[in-house]
């Protein structure tokens, strides 16, 4: 018998997060896109099936494509199933795409998908802007959050 996922915030169940991804890059801006999936990939995904390492999107004759996106295959499908890498689409309205051509023909900006989820039944993947950070910037982020950590135990002490 199969167990129910979890409730999460709003009926989002998130499947995949590019944690890297915040650690890299500076994030400027962000958007949600629907993905244009095929049946075993929607079954794997559901499974948890899916790698956002190394993955990116591209604008290419005014439609945006998802690179790199491992998603295994599903078993049950047999011969049906998907190439794991394939561009998957991304469903955004025009004006969203408009402003994602402008921003990312800037140099040094990529598009780096940060969570893949489902949202009332639907696969959305979350997509962002981002800028690489330098060496020195990661080392600031680091210390800041160690920081964070002990001012957080030293006040638990306390009470």
């Amino acid at each position: 018998m199969a167990t129910k996922a979890p409730a999460t915030q709003e009926g989002i169940k998130i499947i995949a997060q590019n944690r890297r991804a915040r650690h890299d890059y500076e994030v400027l801006d962000s958007f949600e896109a629907g993905m244009s999936l095929l049946g075993s990939e929607v079954k794997a995904l559901r499974e948890g099936r899916v790698t956002l390492k190394d993955s990116y999107a591209v604008v290419q004759r005014g439609e945006v494509f998802l690179q790199k996106v491992h998603i295994s295959h599903y078993s049950p499908a047999s011969r049906f199933n998907h190439d794991l890498e394939r561009p998957r689409k991304l469903l955004l309205h025009r004006w969203e795409i408009n402003r994602l051509l402008g921003q990312a023909e800037q140099k040094g900006l990529t598009l780096v998908p940060l969570k893949i989820y489902f949202k009332r039944g639907r696969a959305k993947v979350e997509i962002a802007l981002v800028r690489g950070k330098k060496q020195f910037d990661k080392r600031q982020d680091i210390a800041k959050r160690d920081a964070e950590r002990a001012i957080d135990r030293e006040l638990r002490g306390r009470q």
